[in-house]
């Protein structure tokens, strides 16, 4: 087995490959332990090895190039698509629906199965965690249609930040001027800054009210713009960086 390098900059071998854009951390742990990736010419036996960027890691028989462009891409995710790369149930992915010389990607943050809109695309996986991460503190900005009668009571309550079944939720800023009483459908146009899971579903669960549609429409800097359902557009990372 190759000697383990003790150099500051190292990183574990699995995190490298993944990030070579082959495959996740979890399925590179597997082709390790199938026993398909060599380093220097000789095997690996352990994802806990560690190389830097003066290694040769082959895998199935192919040179990895550690080097890589960084990419980011705004993608219009339409209803019916699930963010994942493998469902148990084999219901489609957007990554079933990208063009294949995109290589792989990962997204940045979700939209579950009924929601649409802008979503994050990159091919760097610390690109997307600090994108995502909510120290970034980057706003979401979604349409959303309800349905039901509408409590602005609660929805007040929600700007200001509430609890939900235990779990706390940060101020939300709504445009509640277009909210009508009288009015069983609504528009909401809401920001959020943290993204829990389902967030503005079970906020509008809160108030009593169901959501019927729901559209992201910026991401940080990002606007998904006129951009068509399945379309996809490669942005600037100058922009990116800017921003962060």
């Amino acid at each position: 087995m190759p000697a383990e390098s003790n150099h500051d900059t190292s990183q574990r071998i699995a995190k490298v490959i993944a990030a070579a854009g082959v495959c996740s951390r979890r399925a590179a742990e597997k082709l390790i332990e199938e026993g398909r990736v060599f380093v220097n010419g000789a095997l690996v036996e352990t994802p806990a090895f560690k190389v830097t960027k003066k290694d040769e890691i082959v895998v199935d028989g192919q040179a990895l190039s550690q080097k890589k462009d960084v990419c980011l891409w705004i993608y219009h995710k339409p209803v019916g698509l699930l963010v994942t790369h493998d469902d148990p149930q084999g219901r489609p992915t957007v990554f079933q629906h990208l063009p294949e010389d995109m290589g792989r990607v990962i997204s940045v943050g979700r939209l579950d199965l009924n929601s649409e809109g802008l979503l994050l695309l990159t091919n760097d996986g610390a690109l997307a965690r600090k994108l995502e991460h909510p120290k970034t503190k980057l706003p979401r900005v979604y349409r959303v249609r309800v349905f039901g009668e509408v409590n602005l009571d609660r929805l007040k309550q929600i700007e200001k930040g509430t609890k939900v079944n235990g779990v706390s939720y940060q101020p939300v800023k709504m445009n509640l001027k277009e909210v009508q009483k009288n009015r069983k459908n609504n528009w909401i146009q809401m920001t959020l800054h943290e993204g829990k899971n389902r967030e503005i579903r079970k906020l509008m669960a809160f108030a009593g009210l169901q959501v019927s549609r729901l559209i992201r429409l910026e991401y940080g800097p990002f606007k998904l713009g006129k951009l068509k359902p399945e379309e996809i557009s490669e942005v600037s990372l100058e922009k990116t960086v800017g921003f962060l």
